[in-house]
């Protein structure tokens, strides 16, 4: 056997052992035993997130925060948004929407806010109206006035599903550090965009009834999203978490808004009525941003 055979050999093995501890399907002696960590496994160490590094303000020689919609229709992001049979234990993973959601009513997420510039703070019973509704049907109301008791049949309830989720909007800082000599992101919050619960049954589909349910701080949501795997179409043994998934901008966005002078208006605010020219506005901005790296160097 040759040496190109023989590496072949190795990685296909390294490549079965990795998989193998991810998921401990070969090692199971039991179904239930799949997913579950070995003792092995977890005194090798903490599986937690990669700390960010701290930036000195001084540091920052430039910066500009804009705000991106991830579109949940692109096959690129489509990691983000099955599955979307709700907790779907049988796959050991759920959607980013269900991981969010999940970990607001058990308290692990407790900074949460109405909007992406933080200033007001939500829980999750102050969320409920925005997630679900009840209505009471015509049948219903004939049982009131009759002086009866509802039946449960005449109560209409709707709560947004992980299907119902259209986008993502995240916010994030562009900077160039001048202490590593070159240009970072850092991602600072999350929503996502369902149409409204109010009207979602009634078919208006024009993209107007579009309302952030909630927005995530999203640095104190690290440890619980490093902890949720999302699929990787790379290599199915070893998923990646949705912590690194965003981190690593493995997914498709569009600017929708950047800081400036009027107030952060958004690109549709002064580009009204034109879808291409909005785009290209939005590819503008993004090839300014990356563009200011290499104009660093030209100066020098």
């Amino acid at each position: 056997m040759n040496w190109k055979g023989i590496l072949s050999v190795f990685l296909i093995s390294l490549t079965a052992w990795e998989m193998s501890g991810q998921a401990n399907i070969l090692n199971a002696s039991k179904p239930e035993d799949i997913g579950v960590k070995s003792q092995a496994q977890i005194s090798e160490g903490d599986d937690v997130p990669l700390e960010y590094g701290y930036v000195e303000d001084r540091d920052i020689m430039w910066s500009k925060m804009v705000w991106e919609v991830i579109d949940l229709n692109e096959r690129v992001n489509f990691p983000l948004y099955y599955p979307i049979d709700g907790t779907s234990g049988a796959l050991g993973r759920q959607s980013l929407y269900d991981v969010l959601v999940t970990n607001i009513k058990n308290g692990n997420l407790k900074d949460i806010y109405t909007d992406s510039y933080f200033t007001e703070r939500r829980n999750f019973g102050e969320l409920e109206a925005t997630l679900a509704t009840v209505d009471t049907t015509d049948l219903g109301y004939e049982q009131v006035n009759a002086g009866e008791q509802v039946s449960e049949m005449y109560i209409d309830r709707r709560e947004i599903s992980s299907a119902d989720i259209v986008e993502y909007r995240i916010r994030g800082m562009w900077y160039f550090d001048k202490r590593q000599g070159e240009l970072k992101y850092r991602l600072l919050g999350i929503a996502p965009v369902a149409p409204d619960v109010n009207f979602m049954d009634q078919g208006i589909d024009d993209g107007s009834n579009l309302v952030e349910l909630f927005w995530v701080w999203y640095p104190s949501a690290r440890k619980v999203l490093h902890a949720a795997k999302a699929f990787n179409a790379n290599n199915s043994g070893r998923p990646i978490s949705f912590d690194h998934l965003l981190n690593a901008r493995r997914f498709n966005a569009v600017i929708y808004k950047e800081d400036n002078v009027y107030g952060d208006r958004e690109i549709r605010d002064y580009i009204p009525d034109n879808a291409m020219f909005q785009l290209m506005e939005a590819q503008r901005i993004k090839e300014e941003i990356r563009n200011f790296e290499q104009d660093v160097w030209k100066s020098e």
